[in-house]
């Protein structure tokens, strides 16, 4: 059961209200950075989830008791009540307007607006500062408010750009919804899955590659068990699999529409004094895949799927272990198939990811992304997109949201939005619906006519990374991840030396069984064993002593269950069986 504060931040998370409070609490931030640093030149300051931030060009290097300073300051500005107004100014007026303020980033924001771009100011106080608003009424509203960090952040992401600092902060109308939400963020930390796979041993990424995560042999039996797993439920799905290779021909990225849309975050080598790509996205070797034999229509639906292995260039500064990464295996889904199978096969892969998130315990919900600014294809195919995917949502009886302009640039998508034990959500399933690809790729079949006809396709992912699902995982589960996931299932324990050839007995037996388990037969005292163990988080830890070596049996303590007593190894061995079998979480 939630806490009711946890309810209500999260209530007023989803409201529009927060997304107005946020911003003004960046103003209000940023007023008092002025007055603290007149010197300091002005960024952005957006509503972000959660909270928000400011960037700011200052020579002097922000620390942790600046940041006691300014909020400090920021409360005499939320004393003050002042009244937020909004005012507007013809261009040349609001670029000298800027400049005389010394405001260069503003000058340069002002400069990259449209033509016919409505110019608009806030003003609170003696502080005035560019912005499309919304806000709330004033200052005052801003009832409780925390600072939380300081980092670098190229001036609008361009790592060609000055270095600004971020300064990053949240708040919330009341101050209980303050305290719980940091109480949150406290638990978050703990459950930091940089801080637990280093404590567990499962993953590392050296200086030597940033962004490029060295998995361990730990880490490794998290990832194989994800991938059997994967690979069973697309085999009864009826998937084929593939596997492409990781660098292709750079015109390829040009006929498939990447390089228009994302050359910028790929990486380029030379062969053979051509040119060629390392492949940021799976899709354009699926489409080679189809491509090399012709088709009739009762071949559809056909279902290829593929861990495939991807690069994207991501700033350094954007890096973050698992979450965001240089590289990473994308389970990869495409389906070709007839028209009227659209519905039914989106309808099929709306049900394979709700079964997988409900395995390991996520809620989630959806949003339907619509077509974006720069995109492929005529109004009527997407429309024709958009109005498949609603009727299968419709068919589901599954509630969602629109997410306007958010779309792929071939296609409309739902994004699958899982929400973990802390309450907060990761994008990962997507079901991409795209009419293009098959255009620009020619694929054709052989239809009941005889004639030729272009097929429907679908993209979609449901770990959506691998690694980056490791990482939700982690701190989902704090560590203590179900047996069938578990690096190390049972650990044998012996009080003294005496039992190891009984333990090392039944340390055989539970590997002769399958189970992934470990005889801890140092020379210490049974207690450090145990606090050790559990630091380890291992599911089922047994300790073996003269009593339990006389008796046969094992005295065994659950990560979930707590103490559960003596037991045989074959009781023991069926009841661990069972849980692997059904994958309890």
């Amino acid at each position: 059961m939630e806490k009711e504060g946890i309810m209500e931040y999260k209530e007023f998370e989803s409201s529009d209200l927060s997304h107005a409070f946020r911003h003004t609490s960046s103003h209000i931030l940023a007023q008092a950075v002025k007055n603290l640093f007149p010197e300091a030149k002005l960024g952005i300051g957006p509503a972000i989830d959660y909270g928000f931030y400011y960037d700011f060009d200052l020579e002097h290097r922000f620390s942790d008791e600046d940041l006691k300073k300014i909020e400090k300051e920021m409360k005499k500005i939320v004393k003050e009540n002042l009244s937020l107004e909004r005012f507007e100014l013809p261009r040349e007026e609001a670029i000298k307007y800027m400049e005389e303020m010394g405001e260069p980033y503003k000058v340069e924001l002002i400069n990259d607006l449209p033509e016919d771009e409505v110019i608009s100011f806030y003003k609170q106080g003696d502080f005035v500062d560019l912005c499309a608003g919304p806000h709330v009424e004033s200052t005052g509203e801003i009832k409780a408010y925390k600072l939380t960090s300081v980092a670098g952040a190229y001036w609008r992401g361009n790592e060609k750009n000055p270095m600004l600092q971020r300064i990053y902060g949240t708040s919330f109308p009341k101050k209980e919804m303050l305290k719980d939400y940091l109480a949150m963020l406290e638990e978050a930390k703990k459950r930091d899955h940089r801080k637990i796979g280093k404590e567990m041993d499962l993953f590392v990424i050296n200086e030597e590659g940033p962004g490029f995560p060295f998995f361990l042999p730990n880490g490794m039996v998290i990832r194989n068990e994800l991938e059997a797993f994967w690979r069973k439920i697309h085999r009864e799905k009826g998937y084929q699999e593939i596997k492409t290779p990781l660098i292709l021909s750079e015109e390829l990225w040009h006929t498939s529409g990447h390089w228009d849309h994302y050359k910028n975050n790929m990486y380029f080598t030379k062969i053979d004094d051509g040119d060629y790509a390392i492949k940021p996205m799976n899709c354009p070797g699926a489409m080679l895949v189809y491509k090399r034999k012709m088709y009739s229509y009762r071949d559809f639906p056909m279902r290829i799927c593929e861990l495939g292995q991807v690069h994207r260039h991501e700033l350094s500064g954007a890096l973050h272990g698992l979450m965001r990464v240089r590289t990473f295996t994308q389970d990869d889904a495409h389906i070709f198939m007839l028209p009227e199978q659209i519905k039914d096969e989106i309808v099929g892969v709306i049900d394979m990811i709700d079964s997988v998130y409900k395995l390991f315990g996520f809620k989630y919900h959806v949003e339907l992304s619509t077509k974006p600014e720069k995109s492929m294809g005529t109004e009527e195919e997407w429309e024709r997109a958009i109005n498949a995917l609603k009727a299968a949502m419709e068919e589901k009886g599954m509630e969602y949201i629109i997410n306007e302009g958010d779309g792929a640039f071939y296609g409309p998508k739902l994004d699958f939005h899982l929400e973990d034990s802390l309450g907060r959500t990761w994008q990962c399933g997507t079901i991409q619906l795209d009419f293009q690809m098959p255009q620009r790729f020619d694929l054709t079949y052989v239809g009941s006519d005889g004639e030729k006809h272009r097929p429907a396709m679908i993209h979609r992912v449901i770990f959506g990374s691998i690694e980056r699902f490791i990482g939700i995982l982690t701190e989902h589960f704090a560590g203590k991840f179900p047996l069938w996931l578990a690096p190390v299932q049972v650990r044998l324990l012996t009080v003294t030396e005496k039992q190891n050839e009984y333990a090392k007995e039944l340390e055989t037996l539970f590997k002769e069984n399958g189970l992934r388990a470990e005889h801890d037969g140092r020379n210490e005292k049974i207690g450090y064993k145990i606090r050790e163990a559990r630091n380890q988080r291992t599911p089922y830890i047994l300790v073996i002593g003269e009593r339990e070596v006389e008796a046969r049996t094992i005295t065994v303590r659950s990560s979930k269950e707590g103490e559960l007593g003596e037991m045989s190894p074959d009781e023991l061995i069926a009841k661990l069986k069972e849980e692997i079998e059904t994958k309890a979480c």
